[in-house]
């Protein structure tokens, strides 16, 4: 099973180019490709997981349909069928990789929400104390440890490196209060409805962050939605107080990139086939547990 790393489409202007997804600029609108690459520590890795790309935009489409009805998305089209009629030169490689999406105009912030402490937050809350960023987080939380209620932290995007928390007020400076205010509700509502399912199939979701950008006619949800990913789910059934939870993302790989002293700059180095296969195991555990069925390739 061969993993996709990069695209090649010839009839396309040459694609715009994520750790994941490569963008093709259709003129009035975009095609998204999601491939098989994996980053972790902020370096893509030299080989790829066979179908996490599959499984990332199948899975974002599901989260776009069943979540529509907070806020407008940038999906034009995900079957493949749909796309074939645009795109009828698309090889077999490309079945289930590809969304035709709106254009807009992505903000300047990412907007992240969290029911959980834990991650950069969780950092910052031990250094700085319970008034970060604006916010005032009870006393004494511990790692993992469930908020009284979800709570919206919005990042500044990082070129390169991590995004970098900022408060409410910050975020109203860089886009505006009104878009802020926008954004925010959606990313608290979206949460609020992902989390009640997550929970509904035995996960957690700890926090997740989502991406928005302006068009014509408005603000829309673009890029990616609710995968593992952008998320941090957790199993109910081991989930522990005080301690980093195992999630369904990378966690396989970070815990061999770790294992092997691995100075963190690029190149990132080769997974070993035990790795890749673990960690397309834990992704296509997830879409089974959220989509509601098991991943086909």
């Amino acid at each position: 099973m061969n993993a996709l790393l990069t695209t090649h489409l010839p009839d396309l202007p040459t694609p715009r180019w994520g750790k994941v997804r490569e963008v093709y600029d259709l003129g009035s609108e975009l095609l998204i490709v999601s491939t098989d690459r994996i980053s972790a520590f902020d370096v893509i890795m030299e080989n790829g997981i066979p179908d996490k790309g599959r499984i990332l935009n199948q899975m974002s489409a599901y989260w776009f349909e069943e979540l529509a009805g907070v806020c407008p998305n940038h999906v034009i089209a995900t079957s493949d069928e749909e796309i074939a009629e645009r795109l009828p030169r698309l090889g077999p490689e490309y079945q289930g990789r590809c969304t035709l999406a709106h254009k807009a105009q992505p903000l300047k912030i990412e907007c992240v929400a969290r029911g959980y402490i834990s991650g950069s937050l969780y950092k910052e809350y031990l250094s700085h104390g319970p008034n970060v960023h604006g916010l005032t987080l009870p006393e004494g939380l511990i790692e993992s440890s469930e908020l009284p209620e979800p709570i919206f932290t919005p990042a500044t995007k990082a070129e390169e490196g991590h995004d970098m928390n900022i408060s409410f007020e910050e975020a109203c400076r860089i886009v505006g209060e009104d878009i802020a205010i926008t954004a925010r509700n959606w990313t608290l509502e979206l949460y609020r409805r992902a989390s009640f399912h997550a929970s509904s199939v035995g996960l957690i979701l700890a926090d997740t962050k989502f991406e928005f950008g302006l068009t014509d006619h408005g603000l829309i949800w673009i890029d990616e939605a609710l995968t593992p990913d952008s998320s941090r789910f957790w199993p109910v059934a081991h989930y522990h107080l005080g301690q980093s939870q195992p999630s369904f993302d990378k966690q396989f790989v970070r815990d061999y990139l770790e294992s092997i002293s691995w100075n963190k700059l690029p190149p990132g180095p080769c997974l070993p086939e035990d790795v890749v296969q673990r960690t397309r195991e834990k992704y296509a555990e997830a879409f089974r547990l959220i989509v509601g069925r098991d991943f086909v390739s």
